[in-house]
């Protein structure tokens, strides 16, 4: 397989509402499964990026929000075998069980870090015993539990060779995962297929609720059907009725990218939504994902996974974007004026959480793509000279990137300040 297929395989993770706090719970049940007896008080310590995100996040299986319930929930009932998906199946008394955990006291969040790397520490304490989770860098990467004050886990840390530091995408260039994504073996990223299957449920899910509002509005604004002849309103719909869905806390999960379902969302759905409208082939369309994944992955890695930067609208949407101009028989010079209209328009859109707000972030995100690709393919781009786009498409999206890490370093701050003052 080549090395490509299996950077995006690895990555593509299935992901029951906002990853955020499904990782607090996924930590916090793992140290659960350790103590003896009942919980008697779970301390969560977070990095800025995982406590914002969580903040006012919806949690499947809950109407309750936020980081003190994904806590809580992981002490009651959370699966850790599930992984991200850990929160599946919570039934009505364990929810109940779990908000009088948080009314009584027994969980304490504390931020430890402005960062834009992932930090949980979970501490469950029981009658007469204790556990310590610790989760860095990825929503799932458990690097050391203690059991009453005793080591039992640590995990190895790779070796890093100096000369290669820096995240493997960052080898490549725009035209080598341009030539990759149109020549790979098409057998060989057959799998990111499941990435629609379980975003089309999703999406289904979202217009099917009476809890959601922005797509019963997007489907009316769609003349009432799923997919029409407008393909940038069946776009819109495609990627904003499960990204909403996402983060009010809806049962279904979204495949996530880059430890985002938001991200995963907007870098396959509206992608899903162009192939359904113009009937392309599912060749086209999987060619097309796998760029999207990879440009999406190469912002990303340099913006940090958790920053003050929405990467859902900035990182997904480019890729969507790239990933668009190829369903269209573009070129790479398609591309590069794409990138630079992306990096020179919403750039610089902040995140201020796993929300609601994520779903008009999506909305803008889908209209930026699309102007952004109508223009390139017209030959109209903002040209390398201007503001914060490069000489290279690959400067462009490292530019990008350093926006939020380490530019916007000070505006986490600042988000987080207004959600404590929201308390």
């Amino acid at each position: 397989m080549h090395i490509l297929s299996q950077l995006i395989k690895e990555d593509m993770r299935p992901a029951l509402g906002v990853t955020e706090p499904g990782a607090i719970a996924l930590a916090v049940a793992t140290a659960r499964c350790l103590i003896k007896g009942d919980v008697e008080k779970v301390y969560l310590k977070l990095n800025s990026g995982m406590y914002k995100n969580a903040f006012t996040c919806g949690i499947p299986g809950s109407n309750e929000v936020g980081n003190y319930h994904a806590a809580a929930l992981g002490a009651v009932a959370a699966d850790p075998k599930k992984g991200l998906e850990c929160l599946e199946g919570i039934e009505e008394t364990e929810a109940k069980k779990a908000k009088q955990l948080v009314e009584q006291g027994k969980i304490v969040v504390d931020m430890s870090e402005i960062s834009s790397r992932i930090f949980i520490e979970a501490k469950v304490i029981g009658e007469d015993s204790q556990a310590t989770v610790t989760i860095r860098d990825t929503h799932t990467n458990i690097v050391k539990i203690t059991e009453n004050g005793k080591v039992i886990y640590v995990k190895k840390q790779p070796v890093v060779n100096q000369e290669e530091d820096g995240h493997l995408i960052h080898r490549y260039t725009l035209e080598q995962l341009y030539d990759y994504a149109n020549t790979v073996s098409l057998d060989e990223i057959q799998f990111i297929k499941e990435a629609y299957d379980l975003n089309w449920e999703l999406l289904l899910e979202g217009i099917n609720s009476n809890k959601t509002t922005f797509a019963r509005y997007l489907l009316e604004a769609n003349g009432g059907e799923i997919i029409s002849n407008d393909e940038q309103k069946t776009a819109s719909l495609f990627c904003n009725a499960a990204i909403e869905a996402r983060v009010i806390g809806l049962s279904k999960p979204a495949m996530s990218i880059t430890g985002s379902g938001a991200h995963g969302i907007i870098a396959t759905m509206p992608l899903y939504a162009s192939y359904r409208v113009n009937k392309y082939s599912e060749e086209a369309l999987l060619r097309a994902t796998a760029l999207s994944y990879l440009i999406c992955m190469y912002i990303k890695e340099y913006s940090g996974k958790l920053s003050a930067f929405c990467g859902c609208a900035i990182a997904a949407g480019t890729g969507m974007a790239c990933g668009l101009v190829n369903l269209r028989g573009g070129d790479k010079e398609n591309m590069v004026m794409t990138i630079n209209n992306m990096a020179s328009s919403i750039t610089g859109m902040i995140c201020d959480g796993g929300n609601q707000g994520c779903t008009m972030k999506g909305v803008v995100a889908v209209d930026a793509a699309y102007s952004s690709v109508n223009m390139a393919m017209n030959g109209v781009y903002i040209y390398n000279a201007h503001g914060i786009n490069g000489a290279t498409p690959e400067e462009t999206m490292k530019n990008m990137g350093m926006i939020a890490s380490p530019g916007m370093v000070a505006t986490e701050k600042t988000i987080v300040e207004i959600l404590e003052d929201k308390k």
